[in-house]
């Protein structure tokens, strides 16, 4: 395989098959070791069930042409996820929703003759607002007798973060950031509550099978140390999924999931400033928009309810579980919320730093909407204009974003408990700094207020 192919660098570890990009289109080699596996997953019924279903992503056959040696027996067209995110990334619901999707994958396989044989929560993606295997070889033929062997995967990719969300503290979900291969079980056993012991499913999915890998090494509880019957499989998948459901975690308690409810706007101005936006989306007319500090959604809605595929951003995991809840009510398919620190955005992590794409890798957005963030970043933060401008200009071809002069309450609050160092936090200084790399198209300012609303071209994507 060489270089020239384009091998995304997250499919090296599986030896059944791998992504590769060849003339701007993605596609999936599938291994002659797979071969077998793969002809009974599109013989048996299992791939229309699971791809009409939504939990499964489509795929065309290719010509074998566009393979290039012999280890391959089939190339697949798979259908493009618009946005990949990862399980740092997401909400308390959304790893909720992606664990009980796995299990539901699990069951259906079982009803196919087949079995998941990984359950890494990276095989999840969200696609119309709903999680979607994008893995099509994870799938293996089921022999009675044969152990889960994703059981210890899933329990840490899924059980393990959930619990200790759930249990402990809604923001160690960062752990998954650290532990590409799920939170260890002794890790988690050790920092949930001893309450947790007297719930039967986490005694024994993470407390016990924790003790039972320190004693057996790599060996896990039950599944994996004898065989069990395809009616103790539906057993394992019917408990895990009984425990994933009881986990729960009540999104509120922090200022930001709330700040629209006690932020400085009149509703006049709130309103103004909606279509402030929404005749800036029209102007530049993006097919991709992230909202950086989306907060709950509320402007990311008016970008999404367009038919704009929408990414929004928060480092709030409250106003990103709202933001999530609320797009599932509502049946949303263009947008996506996402926990992000944008100080410390998501890094490439993995083997040579190479797995996981940083934020910023995939980009470039249309169009990003920074509204009510700049001064977040620059007297919460300490960043110069002269650099966010910079990074903004590297992540989009349009920017809508709002200045927020010192005299807003909201600049006073964060003034509150600082000293005022900020003596080139003006408006003229913003715009100084930012011209160097966009042109100015339109601004507007709010009704009652000091703050501007500014559209902005990428001098680069114009020339």
């Amino acid at each position: 395989m060489t270089a020239s192919r384009g091998v995304v660098p997250s499919s090296f570890r599986d030896p059944s098959g791998f992504l590769f990009w060849k003339d701007g289109t993605l596609y999936r080699g599938v291994s002659v070791v797979y071969g077998d596996n793969y002809d009974h997953l599109m013989q048996s019924g299992l791939y229309e069930s699971l791809v009409e279903a939504g939990l499964l992503v489509s795929h065309e056959e290719a010509p074998m042409e566009d393979a290039a040696d012999g280890s391959l027996c089939k190339v697949l067209r798979p259908d493009v996820i618009p946005f990949i995110s990862y399980p740092y990334e997401w909400s308390f619901s959304q790893l909720k929703d992606a664990a009980l999707a796995t299990l539901e994958i699990q069951r259906r396989a079982l009803d196919f003759g087949m079995s998941l044989k990984d359950a890494s929560a990276y095989n999840i993606q969200f696609a119309k607002g709903k999680p979607v295997l994008i893995d099509t070889l994870s799938f293996e033929i089921y022999r009675e007798g044969q152990p889960w062997p994703a059981y210890r995967q899933f329990c840490q990719h899924f059980l393990a973060p959930l619990a200790l969300m759930s249990h402990k503290d809604v923001r160690l979900s960062q752990l998954l950031r650290v532990y590409v291969d799920g939170i260890p079980l002794d890790l988690a056993s050790s920092l949930l509550p001893l309450r947790t012991r007297l719930s039967f499913p986490l005694l024994t999915h993470i407390h016990l099978h924790a003790r039972s890998q320190k004693h057996f090494e790599d060996k896990a509880v039950d599944t994996e140390s004898r065989g069990v019957s395809r009616l103790g499989l539906l057993g394992l998948v019917g408990n895990l999924e009984s425990a994933v459901r009881k986990l729960k975690w009540n999104p509120a308690g922090t200022a930001w999931a709330e700040y629209y409810e006690d932020a400085s706007y009149s509703p006049e101005a709130l309103e103004q400033k909606k279509r402030i936006v929404a005749d800036f989306l029209d102007r530049a007319s993006p097919e991709t928009v992230w909202d950086l500090g989306a907060n709950i959604g509320l402007f990311s809605r008016i970008a999404c309810d367009k038919g704009m595929r929408t990414v929004s951003f928060d480092m709030d995991p409250s106003a990103v579980e709202r933001n999530y809840l609320e797009s599932v009510e509502r049946g949303e398919t263009n947008i996506l919320p996402l926990l992000l620190d944008l100080t410390n955005p998501s890094p490439n992590v993995g083997w040579e730093n190479q797995e996981r794409m940083c934020f910023m890798e995939r980009g470039p957005a249309d169009a990003v909407l920074a509204l009510a963030l700049v001064h977040h970043l620059a007297i919460g933060n300490n960043l110069p204009f002269s650099k966010m401008a910079s990074f903004f200009s590297k992540i989009c071809r349009w920017l809508i974003v709002e200045f927020v002069p010192k005299s807003d309450p909201q600049v006073q609050r964060l003034l509150r408990t600082r000293e005022d160092i900020f003596p080139d936090y003006t408006e003229q200084s913003f715009l100084d700094a930012f011209e160097e790399y966009f042109e100015v198209e339109r601004s507007a300012g709010l009704d009652g207020m000091e703050r501007t609303m500014f559209l902005l071209c990428n001098r680069v994507e114009r020339a």
